[in-house]
């Protein structure tokens, strides 16, 4: 790897920091970055810790001072693109979109276009804020890729300063939908376990009771409906940590259905439902998780508002067959 035309980038490790690993602490402070590539670059010489080269395992201590060489990250605005979206609330200072599933929030490495990022570009262009960043125009907060839902969207930087600020003092309610592969013993509960990076796969958070580089994360659920062998669940989040409604649901036995990475499967079948091996229909092929509903204050008029998301066609689709097919026992 050549660090000849990389910008250097001067970091000081807080105290919330102490004992984390190198490659951990780069890659919360450069989150468009991978921490594969953050630990290429620690690897090539492009990082010193107090003047001197180290490893990505290394454990950091307050005030030292980490070094990095790393390309310049691009910030020219997503390219408009024509894309339909669902607006589920306007007004000049804030709108709220029904993101479909299997469309990425705003551009990163794989995923420069056909992002949630570019069709508002095409839908409300200049309007947008930039607080988020040239590359995140109006974007508050994200869900993941094949997550559905409601997204809160802002027209202008007062805007988004003010529901950034919502999130931070976790005001804002987010209410989630999801079926899940069993059924909690009990009818509603807090989980409460923090979360961190998982020890071996990049890709995951897992629960770490006690780790150095876990945080908090509190899940509040609630049965809807029981089935055989699966159950519906009304979520919502006391916290806001990657992937926390799958990883919490996968700790208690529970993991959302279809969800390839916390759950071991990723589609589920008509004939599955009905026990019908003849019948291969696919009714789902991605996590049925739904960001159902969200309650904020207006940024301007200091009202509350609500805004609610109808469960998209193929979580509905199976929710159907699971009422008619797999009545609780």
């Amino acid at each position: 790897m050549s660090l000849s035309s990389f910008q250097p980038v001067e970091l000081t490790v807080e105290e919330t920091e102490v004992d984390h690993r190198l490659d951990a602490f780069l890659a919360s402070r450069f989150t468009d970055y991978s921490r594969v590539h953050l630990r290429r670059v620690i690897s090539a010489g492009g990082v010193s810790v107090d003047g001197h080269g180290s490893k990505p395992s290394y454990r950091l201590k307050v005030g030292q001072r980490v070094s990095i060489l790393l390309p310049e990250i691009p910030r020219e605005t997503p390219r408009p693109e024509d894309i339909p979206i669902d607006v589920l609330y306007e007004d000049e200072h804030v709108v709220v979109v029904n993101k479909p599933p299997g469309m990425v929030v705003h551009p990163a490495r794989g995923h420069w276009s056909g992002t949630l990022a570019s069709a508002l570009q095409f839908h409300f262009g200049p309007t947008l804020s930039t607080s988020g960043g040239l590359n995140r125009p109006g974007i508050v907060h994200r869900l993941d890729r094949d997550t559905s839902g409601a997204i809160l969207v802002a027209r202008n930087d007062q805007a988004h300063a003010k529901l950034a600020k919502q999130f931070s003092d976790r005001s804002i309610e987010k209410e989630y939908f999801a079926l899940a592969c069993g059924c909690p013993l009990r009818d509603r509960d807090l989980i409460d376990c923090p979360i961190g990076f998982h020890p071996r796969v990049r890709e995951k958070m897992a629960i770490c009771h006690g780790g150095v580089e876990s945080r908090p994360a509190q899940t509040f659920y609630e049965v809807e409906e029981r089935f055989a062998g699966f159950s519906s669940l009304k979520l919502q989040l006391m916290t806001g940590r990657t992937h926390q409604i799958r990883v919490h649901l996968q700790h208690i036995g529970c993991p959302v259905l279809c969800d390839r990475q916390y759950g071991g499967r990723s589609q589920i079948t008509r004939g599955e439902i009905r026990r019908d091996p003849a019948e291969s229909t696919v009714l789902l092929d991605r996590q049925a998780l739904h960001a159902q509903r969200l309650h904020f204050v207006h940024p301007a008029t200091g009202q509350p508002v609500e805004v609610e998301a109808p469960l998209p066609d193929d979580i509905a689709a199976v929710l159907a067959e699971l009422r008619q097919y797999r009545p609780a026992v």
